[in-house]
């Protein structure tokens, strides 16, 4: 069972995907809250595997709480997964780098809901390889606040090539191709380079190549 809390301070909103959700057999939405510093309180109560966070609330914000909620050890399993009303606003990226593992628009048709939630709920990211291209290219921020090492020095050089792919939004069976390995092993390097890197997610990793400057944006 994949057990879903939810961040909005609108509770149609809330009511509405609660009601969506909850029709699945697979997925129960175990608790509500209207802003960021209830969700950080409900998330440590409830432990769920997925957190759906508004970006835009009163008092904590969606980034902010992200922020909370990722730093905190007890919540290392929770997947954080941002509502936005605009797509790639300017707060995408700031909530990526807070530790989210990726974003929703909230016009989503239901279908990519529940297919958004189990994707999260394995620990993938929810950022296809288009949309990952949009975001470096529209709001990857110049580097750098976490030193040019930023660990890299621990990756193979197989395991860099991989990072690098990822960084320009390519999915794993797309890197085992450029690479000439089997997805197995492509996804095994990307695997490796988060544990190494201490990177919570893939979006994650796609931070972390442009801050460390493995990979520089051709433009902001």
């Amino acid at each position: 069972m994949i057990r879903v809390l939810l961040v909005d301070d609108q509770p149609l909103i809330r009511s509405g995907f609660r009601a969506l959700l909850d029709m699945e057999d697979d997925i129960e939405v175990v608790a509500e809250a209207g802003d960021g510093a209830e969700g950080l309180a409900l998330a440590r109560e409830h432990l769920p595997d997925i957190a759906l966070i508004d970006i835009q609330m009163p008092d904590v914000d969606g980034i902010e709480a992200t922020r909370r909620i990722a730093a905190d050890p007890a919540l290392a399993r929770v997947h954080i997964v941002i509502l936005t009303n605009y797509g790639l606003d300017e707060y995408v990226f700031d909530a990526l780098r807070a530790g989210a593992a990726g974003f929703l628009v909230k016009d989503i048709v239901p279908e990519d809901l529940l297919h958004a939630v189990r994707v999260a709920a394995r620990g993938d990211a929810l950022l296809a390889p288009s949309i990952t291209r949009r975001l470096i290219n529209t709001y990857v921020a110049q580097p750098l606040d976490i030193g040019a090492g930023a660990g890299l020095e621990q990756l193979t050089g197989r395991e860099r090539e991989a990072v690098v792919l990822v960084a320009h939004g390519l999915s794993n069976n797309e890197i085992a191709d450029h690479m000439v390995i089997s997805p197995l092993t492509a996804k095994t390097h990307v695997n490796r380079a988060m544990a190494k890197l201490h990177a919570r997610d893939r979006a994650q990793l796609v931070v972390l190549a442009y801050e460390s400057g493995l990979v520089t944006p051709r433009n902001r």
